[in-house]
């Protein structure tokens, strides 16, 4: 199977064309009993899982996520919006293009109908997707929201019902780039659209981010908060993100568990590289705070296994972590 960067991971997301059915994207082996729900909170934590970026597939549809996450035993998400847009029946015109957005009128325009069709959008069919997923056993716990310093006003509005109605408890994004000059604009902006719904909006870090990066955006607005991506912490400021998830454990919606090491080192298995993986899992637990601890798949797929192997065993290392 074909492996994407974040970055192409995104565009091709943006680029999914409306699909139903399931079309064994993974072929997935079943790891749990035919008539067993999946269970992934452990001694109160909830284990969860980033998709469908942790498959690989940017273009899969929700029933495969659905299946592919019951098979392995996730019973908490983190799920991009474009799943549900695209059961939603987003028309294939409206569905960003492949690479660059079109400039000039024709960019405005396309924006302009896809925040018509969005505006049009009836949020009981959002709820109708929420019951396939707890249905199965499977909770949608945060809703992953792509370009959304890019959305409108209505738009903005169009994510955090989005979301209510999927039954999450919060919204991820990428965090703006400290060096960008929007950066504060941004993160005020969106804060604003969190302050008016009650909702909060986790900003997602990368090796670059700092502590001091999320603490400028705590303090814009009240309801944005930080999705702290553990390995990223630790390859990125050489340090534990122990400290951090402590002084600000209230203003955290989940962390991304995966292994990278210092240096801006690459992803490594689970326990091979210098992420404090268990430590994190363990001060959750004991403190029974209310941060899904979301496994986010990125290192290389042995050549003796495969994607769907590697992530029972990422499940497996959390829940003995824990329990």
């Amino acid at each position: 199977m074909q492996t994407y960067s974040r970055r192409d991971f995104t565009k091709l997301a943006l680029a999914t064309v409306p699909a139903v059915g399931l079309a064994g994207a993974l072929s997935p082996t079943r790891l749990l009993a035919a008539d067993a729900k999946p269970n992934s909170r452990f001694a109160g934590v909830q284990i969860g899982l980033n998709v469908p970026y942790s498959f690989g597939n940017p273009l899969m549809s929700g029933d495969d996520i659905l299946a592919n996450c019951v098979n392995l035993g996730f019973s908490g998400l983190e799920l991009r919006l474009q799943p549900i847009e695209s059961f939603l029946g987003i028309p294939a015109d409206l569905v960003p293009s492949r690479g660059a957005v079109p400039a000039g009128a024709a960019g405005a325009a396309a924006a302009a109908k896809l925040s018509d069709w969005r505006k049009s959008v009836s949020m009981s069919k959002v709820a109708a997707f929420r019951s396939r997923y707890e249905a199965a056993g499977v909770s949608i716990d945060i809703l992953k929201v792509d370009n959304i310093f890019k959305m409108s006003d209505a738009e903005l509005d169009y994510a955090f019902n989005v979301a209510k109605a999927a039954g999450a408890r919060a919204i991820s994004t990428e965090i703006t780039k400290h060096d960008d000059p929007k950066c504060n604009e941004n993160h005020r902006r969106v804060g604003a659209f969190a302050d008016k719904h009650q909702f909060p909006v986790g900003y997602h870090g990368h090796a670059a981010t700092t502590p001091a990066h999320w603490e400028e955006a705590f303090g814009l607005a009240k309801f944005n908060y930080a999705n702290v991506d553990l390995g990223h912490f630790v390859a990125g400021n050489n340090a534990s993100p122990v400290d951090f998830i402590k002084r600000h454990h209230a203003r955290i919606t989940h962390v991304h568990v995966k292994d990278r090491t210092k240096n801006n080192g690459g992803n490594t298995p689970f326990g091979q590289g210098d992420t404090p993986i268990v430590e994190v899992l363990r001060l959750i637990r004991d403190n029974r705070w209310n941060i899904q601890a979301t496994i986010e798949f990125e290192y290389k797929v042995p050549a003796d296994s495969d994607r769907m192997k590697e992530l029972a065993k990422t499940l497996k290392y959390c829940r003995d972590a824990l329990v």
